[in-house]
């Protein structure tokens, strides 16, 4: 189990790009980002949320001085010393041991800019180890119970996954590449 939900991971994420946030505007981005059809986030769980993130001290609550329109000011949230330091932690580990087809890992991709490049590289690698050895798992087992004389309605049990960790550390090993390249273009610019 994580040490927090997906909720907060994402909560956390949106507050430390804007700054500060209203749960209002926290509502606008999850929309804009689609974060509601591929991380399973609704209005309710934002409010539950960011009252989790405050009650272990993660945020704190701002009065806004920008009012528009009627009623009561708009309460707005910021991170706090502890809560950029668990943001950061929790980007590092999505990046390096989520699971392969979770969303979790999606939501440290999305969080990039909040860590180091080279930490970034660093948990990548350590995710494509990662991936090596579930996947490395799976096809002793696959050999263990028989492998290509297996029904085909087992094999693919075994098979799909194998497919699926190819196919995710291509991604990641991609995404390594990239970041690299983009490190050098950097160096050379700068």
């Amino acid at each position: 189990m994580h040490p927090i939900s997906n909720v907060e991971f994402m909560l956390l994420q949106m507050i430390a790009e804007c700054r500060q946030a209203s749960g209002y505007d926290i509502k606008k981005f999850v929309d804009q980002r689609g974060y509601r059809e591929w991380a399973n986030i609704g209005t309710t769980s934002i409010y539950a949320g960011l009252k989790k993130l405050s009650d272990k001290g993660w945020i704190v609550t701002e009065q806004s001085d920008g009012k528009s329109g009627k009623g009561p000011m708009p309460t707005r949230f910021t991170l706090t010393e502890a809560g950029i330091v668990k943001l950061k932690q929790e980007i590092l580990d999505s990046l390096s041991s989520a699971r392969e087809r979770d969303s979790r890992f999606d939501l440290g991709v999305a969080a990039l800019p909040f860590v180091g490049r080279d930490e970034a590289i660093k948990a990548l690698q350590k995710r494509l180890d990662f991936l090596r050895e579930t996947s490395q798992k799976i096809e002793q087992k696959y050999e263990a119970q028989g492998g290509i004389r297996l029904p085909l309605n087992v094999r693919a049990l075994f098979l799909h996954p194998i497919s699926l960790i190819e196919s995710e550390r291509a991604f990641v090993a991609r995404l390594v590449k990239e970041l690299l390249e983009e490190t050098a273009e950097y160096e050379q610019n700068h």
